[in-house]
């Protein structure tokens, strides 16, 4: 017996109505990025290794799929790296080309190739596949799609005050209430570094701070210490890990611990312009929130940074992310390129609206009738009708076989399709359809004109 066929691990198969609920979150992605004047892209799904490779540290690097170059790719293998089983030197070898981890790369990479062609400050959005060597788990796969958008060649705060928005917006739309939009700034992570002396750790020191709500205060102050930040910087900050309140609240106590940081209180500036713009102009459902301990892409991002949190009644991670970076064109040659992006995890917001039951029911359903089909000269006349169904946008279909009705009619059950479309000798003499709603049981006789209607309706 042949092997049942299966797929890698961390990837999926999707089915018809899975399918539907990902592309109606999609239209309402895409829709609300062109409102927002936000203008397409496409990027190969791999890229050359060298405009990946060292962008995404040590740890990405490592999660990164590398593709073998074509034909005998071991007859150009560094020899003494294979002797010597030395994976990352043998693996430049023999691999030119690697699937992108991301889409904010490929599109550096894009802006400044194309720089030429560009009108700045360029909106851009991309809905592409991505793909990761990560161990899968729920609401984490080896290949996903992200949703981005991002502008280019702009330093305006207004950009994140319409980033705020255009995820409110989505996510709106998409029904989803509840939804938290957490924000920080760089700038203030590294203000707190420098009051308690600890510049030269920022990084060791954010990744501790990010972990608050998962390890607790304790867990933090422990992994701190272990970083070889005093027990003196850490009081210091210790009011951070009870930090509570409303923006306009955090805002003065954040004031007063980096009054003497010039960088700190530059970044206390943009978050205060952002967070009283958005204020001012109102949010649909969404909620604006503070969050000095988020400390997401500090490899890269230079001013805010946004972190969406599901609503807690869902366990889930973030469901969308993003910030401002002041140079990332510059790993490609293209310096003083500030820009500011987001974006929408579509796989979570997909389990998300699954769990808490807000897909549409009409999505679901594709055929609006089903054409019974009793033989040849039947389906024939039944055929006519359907051409001119269609051009007016009605979905309708015809079982292909003139088998047992019985069958047909189960078929449509299973399809979820709401009428059936019954065509015999008598309805064909007389000119007529008999329509069936297959929820109710009703059957009635009508013509062309009131068949169009009641599909129409």
């Amino acid at each position: 017996m042949a092997q049942k066929p299966s797929i890698p691990k961390g990837t999926r198969d999707f089915s018809p109505a899975e399918v539907s609920k990902r592309n109606y979150i999609f239209s309402i992605i895409k829709r609300n990025f062109e409102h927002y004047g936000f203008q397409p892209i496409e990027t190969p799904s791999f890229e050359n290794s060298e405009t990946l490779m060292g962008k995404y540290g040590e740890e990405g690097d490592r999660l990164i799929f590398k593709i073998l170059n074509s034909g005998d790719y071991l007859s150009k293998a560094d020899e003494k790296a294979l002797v010597n089983k030395e994976s990352n030197k043998l693996t430049s070898s023999i691999s030119e080309k690697a699937l992108r981890y991301d889409l904010t790369v490929p599109f550096a990479r894009y802006v400044v190739q194309h720089q030429n062609d560009i009108e700045f400050p360029f909106k851009r959005y991309q809905m592409q596949p991505v793909w990761r060597a990560d161990r899968p788990q729920k609401g984490r796969f080896r290949e996903f799609y992200q949703c981005d958008a991002d502008v280019v060649g702009s330093k305006s705060l207004w950009q994140e005050v319409e980033l705020v928005q255009l995820y409110d917006a989505v996510f709106s739309d998409l029904g989803l209430a509840g939804v938290t939009i957490k924000i920080n700034n760089r700038k203030v992570l590294s203000g707190i570094a420098e009051v308690i002396g600890a510049q030269d750790k920022l990084i060791d020191f954010t990744v501790a701070l990010d972990k608050l709500d998962k390890i607790g205060a304790d867990g933090v102050k422990k992994e701190m210490l272990e970083k070889g930040i005093s027990e003196a910087a850490i009081s210091k900050v210790e009011a951070l890990f009870s930090f509570s309140g409303t923006i306009a609240e955090k805002l003065p106590k954040l004031s007063q611990l980096l009054a003497t940081s010039e960088e700190g209180m530059k970044g206390i500036e943009e978050l205060q312009f952002i967070c009283q713009k958005v204020s001012q102009l109102g949010l649909k459902g969404a909620e604006l929130d503070l969050d000095v301990t988020l400390a997401r892409g500090l490899n890269y991002y230079t001013g805010s940074i946004f972190e969406v949190a599901a609503p807690k009644s869902v366990s889930m991670g973030s469901i969308g992310g993003g910030g401002r970076y002041d140079d990332l064109t510059g790993i490609f040659g293209l310096d003083n390129m500030s820009g500011v992006g987001i974006s929408f995890g579509l796989d979570r917001i997909y389990l998300v609206l699954e769990e808490l039951n807000l897909f549409p029911k009409a999505i679901e359903i594709t055929t609006k009738a089903l054409f019974i089909n009793y033989g040849e000269a039947e389906a024939f006349y039944a055929m006519q009708a359907m051409q001119k169904l269609r051009q007016v946008g009605i979905t309708v279909e015809l079982y292909p076989d003139a088998i047992k009705v019985g069958k047909q009619f189960g078929y449509a059950d299973k399809r979820s399709i709401p009428y059936a479309v019954i065509v015999g000798e008598s309805e064909m003499k007389d000119n007529q359809f008999g329509f069936k709603n297959l929820q109710t049981g009703e059957q009635q006789l009508v013509d062309f004109e009131t068949l169009k209607t009641l599909l129409l309706a």
